[in-house]
């Protein structure tokens, strides 16, 4: 009877979280989309951004010292940006990401200033003994903002313009399909089209009647804010994408349970009645009739 009455708290248990888990496997579907679908969007904005830049660039000055092209060195050290999750149930989501993390600050012979987007991935590095010079939240109920990604941008370029930082490098865990991530360290500044070479010629000459040098700086700092926006939507992306693939799999392991559970409890319930029912028997004297009268045959 103590068994049975365990197993019926246990059945009425899971289906009480089941709904929990269905709802939760349903929000993450259509976040995992929603962030797909923004991030390609995105993706076609800082293809056009780019363009932009070859025309431009060629009415610069040569060398083009403007800003954000000069900065760093001078003793500046690396803002390095560990991207997490703000909310758990999503495996091993944060935990790959720390583990880069730790492996990137094994490798640097310079000063690192770590910062964090996400909880969970602050409170993990603390646990490893981290100093967090910065730490920011993401929404729970909605995508990044590109708000966020302009607002560090901002702050990091004037950094490096005022040669306080040499460089931001960001470790994100990249989007690799339904339930696939790979923890990734990517240099956000300077931005790679400062590196020479990244030009290209033969392209029709372009009258710009503004200031081109303020126009290009303008173009950069947009374009670095994108790119950081873009990685944080992969991020969301790798993470709804896991939490759908985890929160499916729990569904189905609730679905197993109650099937077992339920068919367990019916049979505890037939021999119990078949239990019941030979005590009465046996009370009434119709078994010990019975067996007698079959011997005597």
């Amino acid at each position: 009877m103590i068994e049975l009455e365990r197993a019926q708290a246990r059945l009425e248990n899971i289906r009480s979280v089941q709904p929990i888990l269905s709802a939760l496997h349903t929000i993450s579907l259509g976040s995992w989309q929603a962030a797909l679908n923004q991030r390609g969007r995105v993706q076609g904005y800082v293809g056009r951004l780019e363009a932009l830049l070859p025309p431009v660039r060629a009415h610069l000055p040569s060398p083009p010292s403007i800003p954000p092209l000069r900065g760093g060195m001078k003793g500046g050290g690396i803002v390095a940006l560990v991207i997490g999750s703000e909310r758990g149930l999503c495996g091993r989501f944060n935990v790959a990401i720390v583990e880069r993390a730790e492996a990137y600050l094994a490798e640097q012979e310079t000063d690192v200033e770590l910062t964090t987007l996400g909880s969970r991935v602050r409170r993990a590095l603390e646990r490893h003994g981290r100093q967090i010079a910065w730490s920011g939240s993401l929404s729970i109920t909605a995508l990044p903002s590109f708000e966020l990604a302009r607002d560090l941008c901002c702050r990091w370029l004037a950094r490096y313009e005022a040669h306080e930082v040499n460089a931001v490098d960001l470790i994100y865990n990249a989007y690799r399909g339904l339930g696939s991530y790979e923890p990734t360290l990517t240099r956000l500044i300077p931005p790679s089209p400062f590196i020479p070479g990244k030009d290209r010629g033969g392209e029709i000459p372009v009258i710009i009647e503004t200031d081109p040098v303020n126009l290009y700086t303008r173009v950069i700092e947009q374009l670095t804010a994108t790119r950081l926006y873009e990685l944080l939507l992969e991020s969301a992306s790798a993470e709804h994408a896991t939490r759908y693939e985890l929160m499916g799999a729990a569904t189905q392991n609730t679905d197993r349970l109650i099937a077992e559970l339920t068919l367990a409890i019916q049979t505890a319930h037939q021999q119990a009645i078949t239990q019941e029912m030979q005590e009465l028997a046996a009370g009434a004297g119709l078994i010990g009739t019975a067996r007698r009268s079959h011997r005597k045959s």
